[in-house]
């Protein structure tokens, strides 16, 4: 019993901690076992179906791990890249994740989820993969969170893009060929022009 709950506890942790239960059969974990490892309390729900070794360090990230993990298309976005990548004060009380046309919404428990629809373009445009507890996670890139922001200002509030430029500013190189890239993209260059050659 020891030898298969060690096995187990050693795939997930191939899996970053994390996984799906059938993720988990899937690997060769058998159901007995998982059942067992649930019961002591050695993996935790997370999520309806999905599960993590309760013994590693706390996740920086859970809800985007949770969200990343059963939205496998979808990409992290607007309030939540923004507090990712540090430049909002807005505190996310959802998980903000964009997916394209004839994706289904998954239903959550937990955390709240914000879907937005992009179009097929914008959606592929400016991802990056960052792991979260050894988990890869989808979220735009600063530049194109800025750009969706701006898109997306009557649901978020010009403020909140307006600020998230400006701390961008004072954050880092500001790449105003990059935001304009996006903001073309999503077709707000002529909104976005006048704030970024306020700030250059």
């Amino acid at each position: 019993m020891a030898g298969a709950t060690n096995r187990a506890i050693d795939i997930f942790r191939q899996h970053g901690g994390v996984m799906r239960s059938g993720e988990a059969f899937k690997a060769g974990i058998h159901r007995n076992v998982f059942y067992r490892l649930r019961k002591e309390r050695i993996i935790e729900e997370m999520s309806r179906g999905l599960y993590r070794l309760g013994r590693q360090d706390e996740l920086s990230n859970p809800d985007l791990v949770m969200v990343a993990m059963k939205v496998e298309k979808g990409v992290i976005c607007l309030i939540s890249a923004l507090n990712f990548h540090e430049i909002t004060t807005q505190i996310p009380h959802a998980v903000d994740v964009a997916i394209s046309p004839g994706i289904r919404a998954a239903a959550f428990d937990h955390p709240p989820v914000n879907y937005y629809w992009f179009s097929r373009a914008s959606h592929e445009a400016g991802v990056e993969k960052h792991k979260i507890g050894g988990i890869k996670v989808k979220i735009y890139s600063a530049e194109k969170t800025l750009a969706d922001c701006f898109k997306f200002r009557n649901k978020i509030g010009l403020d909140t893009a307006v600020e998230a430029l400006n701390l961008y500013r004072g954050s880092r190189r500001v790449d105003v060929a990059g935001i304009m890239k996006y903001a073309r993209i999503c077709r707000v260059a002529g909104v976005m022009r006048p704030y970024l050659e306020a700030i250059i």
